[in-house]
């Protein structure tokens, strides 16, 4: 057993500037190794800046803080800019790929989870690339239902992926 998997988390707590790095580091590998996000191209840590800095008040972003430093993060963002969106979002939930299997993603999941619930939203969404089982299986333990699948929306990896739609209602 490799001396990563006997790794303690600490505790989840809101995202700091200083784990910025760590942050993109986890997402670029997502962008570079899989479907779990569409974007193509690895994030700068001056974009991740621009992008935590619009992150606040009820859209919130932790992290997974280990011994070994941040194992993962989850973020709520707006789901639409349209007003009547207003108490719907999205949820992203990464973990490290050396943290994968422990249990970080069940407690990012269910500590963002409580900060939508305190932030008085009535649904949570999330979009999940075809063959993301792991992902499919964490938001239902957490009570997300199917609602649908956007046929080849997303074209990464030289194929065209289906996204599966999958909601949470809080209240």
């Amino acid at each position: 057993m490799s001396s990563i998997k006997k790794e303690k988390i600490i505790k989840i707590r809101d995202a700091s500037a200083e784990d910025l790095k760590a942050i993109t580091r986890i997402y670029n590998h997502a962008v570079i190794n899989t479907t779990a996000t569409f974007d193509t191209r690895p994030k700068t840590l001056k974009s991740q800046q621009d992008w935590f800095r619009n992150r606040s008040g009820r859209y919130p972003v932790i992290v997974a803080d280990g011994n070994s430093g941040v194992a993962g993060w989850a973020s709520l963002s707006k789901w639409s800019d349209r007003y009547a969106y207003k108490n719907t979002a999205k949820i992203s939930v990464y973990v490290d790929k050396d943290s994968q299997g422990m249990g970080i993603g069940n407690l990012l999941m269910s500590g963002i989870i409580k900060l939508a619930k305190k932030n008085k939203f009535h649904a949570v969404i999330a979009g999940i690339a075809e063959g993301n089982k792991i992902s499919i299986h964490l938001h239902k333990k957490y009570g997300f239902f199917h609602t649908g699948v956007l046929k080849e929306v997303g074209f990464k990896f030289n194929r065209y992926i289906d996204v599966h739609l999958m909601q949470l209602v809080l209240d």
